[in-house]
């Protein structure tokens, strides 16, 4: 090709022949337009800029700007290393920065999108114009230019590592995860809203950032919020104080996307409910996506008004179960691939039985003993595990028993404790002692001939059976779901 060629003749002889830093960051440009293709150069790199200048040993410093932190934080996550590498072929020893447009900048920028837009030559409305879709990113349109502005005043930032790639997929979470994604790549609302709800720690707001980070880089023109539900009850708060809550209500009445995480803390705020009920409907009417999670379904919220349990349960309701053994060791491989060091299976085997009451502590239990390993410099054993880990197993061990689990669900089914070890067949009592098992097989580190014998005896073929039963069940009730998963929750807390 003749650009490579081009290419080739830069790396070999651009700084003995002395070109300038202009020349270099075309041959850049050009180099970086070649590699990735046109789509994603237009849409994450024509908008930056670049700064050069030597630093203090003498190499070229290249700043290379972005119109926002979003897109800094993207190009220097994606690109950011082959930038460096082309850059120190072209330009020789130097270091290269990415920075974000100041509020100056883009005020000018603005004011010369305004300037050119009032002498520019009005363009009849064909029906070519017409249809024809907006451009990814228009670095001068003030409609992209007050997006960025307005979703990064109001925005939540977003945890880089809660993406869809990052997200490991089991039964549990399936359907929150396929709904999920539906509703980030269609820009029609396929479920609207989209309830998410789980107990702590099982994936709901690494959904919703993923949700949110899918949208931003695929569809950029579409202006996102994403805050917690006690954000957006100060924003509406300090609106009052200011007498400036028509400001307020145009703000979050012109997004694309409204996602609210923890919606549950508004409950009891009769007024914040108010408001946010006005916004959930009038977002609706113009067909434009709203996103909740919480940690209860919405007809179980506390202290929240009818009309808004109701409107919350219009759309998808789906809810992530805990993780289940496979789906947590599952968990475990993906995050020990990331952190670069290998774990044994035996090691990984005994922290997914051992650690089952959420994600959010599994993965901490093997920062832990990664980190354990790298600064101590020993190697990762299952001696280490259970030496390092003492106090968290000695915690999960003491949480959980499957006595406990027993009498709640006795209490919980007004059955006697005695009838989680009877005989007894009739469904009154075997159906509550299946769900005793599949209890303990989810929350306690026992093994299936250890259920089986804590209740009367029973064959390990019989707890699998129950598991199965009790999970079957729960796909197609959701009434029944839910009574399981207030016994798991009443449990765990």
């Amino acid at each position: 090709m003749k650009v490579q060629a081009k290419f080739e003749a830069a790396d070999a002889g651009l700084q003995r022949a002395g070109e300038t830093s202009e020349e270099a960051w075309k041959i850049l440009r050009a180099q970086l337009r070649d590699r990735l293709g046109e789509t994603a150069y237009r849409r994450w790199l024509e908008p930056m800029t670049s700064e050069i200048a030597p630093d203090v040993s003498g190499a070229s410093l290249a700043t290379l700007t972005l119109p926002t932190r979003f897109m800094r934080d993207w190009v220097e996550g994606h690109y950011g290393d082959t930038i460096r590498s082309l850059w120190q072929q072209i330009a020789g020893p130097g270091t290269v920065a990415f920075s974000v447009m100041s509020p100056l900048a883009k005020a000018a920028e603005a004011k010369s999108a305004i300037d050119n837009a009032a002498i520019a030559p009005i363009a009849p409305l064909g029906r070519a114009a017409a249809t024809s879709s907006p451009p990814s990113y228009a670095p001068a349109s003030i409609s992209s230019s007050a997006s960025a502005n307005f979703t990064g005043d109001l925005s939540a930032d977003l945890d880089p590592r809660f993406t869809f790639d990052n997200f490991v997929v089991g039964k549990p979470n399936e359907l929150a995860y396929a709904a999920a994604r539906r509703v980030a790549e269609t820009q029609n609302p396929a479920f609207n809203p989209l309830f998410l709800y789980s107990g702590v720690g099982l994936g709901k707001t690494h959904l919703m950032h993923a949700i949110a980070w899918h949208i931003r880089a695929n569809y950029p023109q579409r202006r996102v919020i994403y805050m917690s539900a006690e954000k957006f009850m100060y924003q509406f708060v300090r609106a009052l104080r200011f007498k400036d809550t028509v400001a307020f209500k145009d703000q979050f009445r012109s997004v694309d996307v409204l996602m609210i995480d923890d919606v549950q803390f508004i409950g009891g705020k009769d007024t914040t409910q108010e408001e946010f009920f006005h916004t959930f409907n009038a977002l609706v009417d113009r067909n434009r996506q709203v996103i909740i999670s919480a940690d209860k379904s919405p007809q179980d919220l506390d202290r929240m008004e009818e009309r808004l349990r109701s409107r919350l349960g219009w759309g998808l309701v789906a809810d992530l179960h805990p993780a289940n053994y496979e789906l947590r060791l599952g968990i475990l491989h993906a995050k020990a691939e990331k952190l670069g060091c290998p774990v044994p299976d035996k090691v990984m085997e005994f922290l997914a039985h051992k650690i089952a009451s959420n994600v959010r502590e599994l993965e901490g239990a093997l920062n832990r003993i990664v980190a354990h390993a790298q600064l101590v410099g020993r190697t990762i054993s299952l001696e280490m595990t259970q030496e390092v880990l003492a106090d968290m197993l000695r915690a999960s061990e003491r949480r959980i028993t499957i006595d406990e689990i027993q009498k709640k669900v006795a209490e919980h089914y007004n059955v006697r404790v005695a009838d989680m070890h009877s005989a007894r067949r009739a469904r009154a009592v075997a159906r509550p002692r299946q769900v005793a098992m599949y209890l303990a097989k989810q929350l306690t580190p026992r093994s299936l001939p250890e259920i089986g014998r804590k209740f009367g005896g029973r064959d390990h073929t019989t707890v699998i059976h129950a598991v199965r039963k009790i999970e079957e069940l729960s796909a197609y009730d959701a009434a029944f779901r839910e009574d399981v998963e207030l016994l798991r929750r009443l449990l765990q807390n």
